[in-house]
């Protein structure tokens, strides 16, 4: 037998290509390349997401770049709340007629912040458990991180990418696009891939596919050292990441042999590559060098 949501989720009525064509000639939108808009057509993309987001009625969730509704329509059938941050105005402006219009039982569920996602820092009460969201190709790393660190009550996260940044930020240590990304999340969150999205779901069709990452929260590597101090190492090996570690981590540490000798301290063989640590690894290192007088920043 289906969950409860999951059977309203089925019947809920969605915005298709029709709808969503209508609208944006109705309000003289088009999507726009510098603020990365690829508008979900399809309603069966739409439940996809809020599935394997694996929300439901004790969830809020903040959505980022909401554009015309698709994706909100779809959360708003299942979850408590749904805090949509949009940076465009005119969109901003008309997500709530558009909710009003076709789920007018949850419209006050819906609160539209007019904002930059990447200079958010707090939200209203109540606090999000989750993060749900299409995420503008160009900005989806830094918005990730960026929410993670300020919204702390996220437990969740479910989010469309492009396919390439799927794969980065869901890497293992070792494989071939493992990177900052890929460390970085895994400070905060348990990280797998979740599914392909092909192209024409979208308008307009992008050139690449895009993917879903699932995160789950998790606690921090047990460390002295602060998440900037390990994110400055983690960005210090992979800014060279064909030399070794001691190469590469010269300048953070002050000097190669400084950098030598925190890896040393830390259990890293100094001429492994950054791609071959984990985000503990990194920690590791960032306390070992932590205060070091060698250190170029100390």
């Amino acid at each position: 037998m289906e969950p409860p949501e999951e059977e309203t989720l089925a019947r809920a009525a969605l915005l298709g290509p029709v709808e969503i064509r209508d609208l944006a000639a109705r309000l003289g939108v088009r999507p726009t390349k510098s603020w990365g808009q690829n508008f979900v057509i399809d309603p069966n993309t739409v439940r996809k997401i809020v599935r394997q987001a694996g929300v439901g009625p004790q969830d809020v969730v903040v959505e980022v770049g909401p554009g015309l509704g698709s994706l909100t329509l779809a959360l708003l059938q299942v979850v408590d709340r749904v805090t949509a941050i949009e940076i465009d105005p005119a969109l901003a402006e008309q997500l709530p007629r558009t909710v009003a219009e076709h789920a007018p039982e949850r419209a006050g569920r819906l609160t539209v912040l007019q904002q930059d996602a990447l200079r958010v820092t707090e939200l209203p009460d109540p606090q999000p458990t989750a993060l749900v969201a299409n995420l503008p190709y160009n900005v989806a790393v830094p918005v990730v991180l960026h929410l993670l660190e300020s919204l702390p009550t996220l437990e969740k996260v479910l989010v469309m990418v492009q396919l390439e940044v799927a794969e980065r930020l869901a890497a293992a240590p070792g494989g071939r696009v493992y990177g900052v990304p890929s460390v970085k999340a895994a400070w905060y969150a348990e990280v797998s891939p979740a599914g392909r999205i092909g192209r024409n779901v979208f308008w307009p069709a992008p050139n690449v596919d895009s993917g879903l990452v699932r995160m789950v929260r998790r606690e921090p590597p047990v460390t002295t050292a602060g998440r900037r101090e390990v994110f400055a190492v983690i960005d210090a090996a992979f800014a060279q990441r064909r030399k070794t570690l001691r190469a590469a981590l010269a300048s953070w540490a002050g000097s190669a042999p400084a950098a030598e000798e925190a890896l040393r301290r830390a259990g890293v063989d100094p001429s492994a590559r950054g791609e071959r640590l984990t985000v503990e690894q990194f920690a590791a290192i960032a306390e070992a060098g932590a205060g070091h007088p060698d250190r170029s920043d100390a």
